[in-house]
């Protein structure tokens, strides 16, 4: 039985979610900046990533806490730009499953006690296994004055073995207090030519045939995001069942 027959279709999008810096495409500018602060030992205690939809913040967000966490394949290795996938902890944050990478979304916990209940209860006890506990926040720009107001303290001095990473569409709804306790990369849109060149590639690993004027369509219409991208030519390769034309895809949007 194949894989997909047995776990059932994996859209594109997950299926091909980067796992390393390396396959992070359009945001060379702030990979450049973190492999910088890894290689000199100068990890911010907190981090911001911004940008439209679709552009990998929180899988970013996933791959910094695998480089924070990482021991390498053979059980020695630092923090790294570069985790290896395959030590214990690589797979289980890859896997949404390890207890010290505690990820929380903003939008449906925006209460004082969900901060209270995820992050204030645990975060002055030690890591259970991994080298950092990390606290990832999606759409932190939802939480209440009040859950900003008591992250605050923990925010301007947390422990040593604690980091944060937030993650946000809207940076201008965040408080400014907590903005400058944070080190912030502002995620691009990705260029036409680079997304282009990507869906070609992700066509051609699912070996679906797919003009490049129909690329070219699904790259303005994504406008940038890569998720809506993904998205769009998972829908035009069903649609096409074959072979997908301009014309089809035209009529698909």
């Amino acid at each position: 039985m194949s894989e997909t027959a047995a776990t059932g279709y994996q859209v594109l999008a997950r299926k091909y979610r980067p796992a390393t810096f390396a396959d992070l495409i359009g945001q060379e500018d702030m990979v450049r900046t973190l492999k910088n602060a890894f290689a000199a030992d100068r990890i911010a205690q907190a981090f911001i990533l911004t940008g439209i939809r679709g552009t990998g913040k929180t899988t970013t967000a996933r791959i910094v806490a695998k480089g924070l966490n990482c021991i390498g394949a053979d059980g020695k290795g630092g923090p790294t730009t570069e985790p290896c996938g395959v030590c214990e902890h690589c797979r289980a944050i890859a896997e949404g499953r390890h207890v010290d990478v505690i990820e929380m979304d903003g939008a449906s916990q925006t209460k004082v006690d969900d901060i209270r209940n995820n992050v204030l209860d645990s975060v002055h006890y030690a890591p259970t296994s991994a080298r950092y506990k990390v606290y990832i926040i999606d759409e932190v720009h939802m939480l209440s004055n009040s859950a900003f107001n008591a992250l605050l303290k923990t925010l301007e001095e947390p422990p040593a073995h604690v980091k944060f990473i937030f993650a946000t569409t809207e940076i201008r709804k965040v408080p400014v207090t907590v903005l400058s306790r944070c080190q912030r990369f502002d995620l691009r849109r990705i260029e036409p030519e680079v997304m282009m060149a990507h869906l070609a590639k992700i066509a051609g690993l699912e070996g679906a045939q797919i003009a490049m004027d129909a690329l070219a369509l699904i790259t303005r219409a994504a406008e940038g995001s890569v998720r809506d991208a993904m998205s769009l030519l998972d829908q035009a390769i069903a649609h096409g069942a074959g072979e997908t034309t301009a014309d089809q895809v035209r009529a698909m949007l």
